[in-house]
């Protein structure tokens, strides 16, 4: 089975709590990055490099501060609504 149509296929069958959670949707943002990361080093190479490369050179060069970011902004927003 292709990868892309499993992970979409797995997301679909989800019950509505997980999709509501807030580790699901770090997941999802997570993984969006990736995907970003993925299409712009791919572009670069010329080639697609392949998910888990992506991933391990985004996990390596940019994981924590997007991390931190989104802590910060976490903050913020619940500061705001306070």
């Amino acid at each position: 089975m292709n990868k892309n149509l499993a992970m979409r296929a797995s997301s679909e069958d989800q019950p509505q709590f997980i999709k509501n959670s807030i580790l699901y949707k770090e997941f999802l943002a997570e993984r969006e990055e990736i995907l970003k990361h993925k299409w712009i080093e791919s572009e670069k190479a010329g080639a697609d490099i392949g998910f888990e490369k992506a991933l391990l050179d985004w996990i390596v060069k940019h994981r924590s501060n997007w991390r931190q970011k989104r802590l910060k902004e976490g903050r913020s927003i619940v500061q705001a609504t306070a």
